[in-house]
């Protein structure tokens, strides 16, 4: 694709008016294509406005990124990740896209992914973090309370459906979790070092708070397959340039969620509460 204004003096196909109203897109896709000539590889964007807005990870993620898959060419792909989470149902069919249309997927993390985010993460066969990133435990909640909670309240306290409900949702997301690591990142690893990391990240027993940071350091010593980038990496800091964008776009628009790659862009309205 022949380079367009601001990069040349060939002026830009889109009438004046519409690409100004779409510049900031046209923009970070320029900064896309900057970055998938360094590594040789597609880059696509999942980011969620974690700081404004309320919006997790849904049912209707897997048509943006399905897009967006579609779109690569290279055979290798890197995953730009921001989000708080969501819901276990949903993150397992993300998941899912990303293995069977992604099988060689890295995934940068250079802010944050947190509980079932971190369980996308865990899709990747390598996750790219440095000083600013994080991940988070991915136990599960039920009815806004840690089911770790509901599973070991004092007998006789809890509902026995929800109690049941509870145990269910961390069988699935251990599963989930332990299904990724032994077919990715962790696979030929002996299955009980396995079990040991799930369980360490899915419960209370390891991190007591489900906003604990789990850093590149931390994450290496659970047995993931972490890339540390230094202060100093040049791929970092275009990376963090990108994600700045979308931080600041999302703001200035009001946008909750965008999806984007070299040429194609969806984008969620956020949820910001009106005052």
């Amino acid at each position: 694709m022949d380079e367009c204004f601001p990069r040349s003096k060939v002026l830009p196909k889109q009438s004046p008016l519409y690409w100004v109203g779409n510049k900031a897109r046209y923009l970070r896709q320029l900064l896309i294509r900057d970055i998938q000539d360094a590594t040789d590889r597609d880059l696509i964007v999942y980011f969620t406005d974690t700081d404004r807005c309320m919006l997790q990870i849904d049912g209707g993620d897997d048509q943006h990124l399905i897009e967006l898959l579609l779109g690569c060419t290279r055979g290798k792909v890197d995953l730009l990740l921001e989000t708080n989470g969501g819901a276990t149902d949903a993150t397992e069919k993300v998941c899912s896209i990303l293995r069977r249309l992604a099988p060689d997927l890295r995934v940068f993390v250079p802010r944050r992914a947190k509980s079932n985010g971190t369980v996308v993460a865990l899709a990747g066969h390598t996750i790219v973090m440095s000083a600013s990133s994080e991940l988070g435990p991915i136990d599960p909640w039920f009815n806004n309370v840690p089911v770790e909670f509901v599973i070991n309240a004092p007998a006789g306290t809890m509902n026995v459906i929800e109690l049941q409900i509870a145990q269910t949702f961390k069988k699935q997301t251990m599963k989930l979790a332990g299904a990724l690591l032994s077919t990715g990142m962790m696979k030929g690893r002996p299955p009980e070092e396995i079990e040991e990391t799930v369980q360490k990240l899915a419960s209370r027993d390891q991190y007591h708070s489900h906003g604990s940071v789990i850093d590149a350091d931390e994450a290496i010593g659970l047995g993931l397959n972490i890339v540390n980038l230094s202060e100093d990496d040049e791929l970092g800091r275009w990376v963090w340039l990108l994600r700045s964008m979308y931080a600041y776009d999302c703001g200035l628009l009001k946008l909750g969620k965008i999806f984007e790659g070299e040429y194609v862009s969806s984008a969620v309205a956020s949820t910001i509460p009106s005052s």
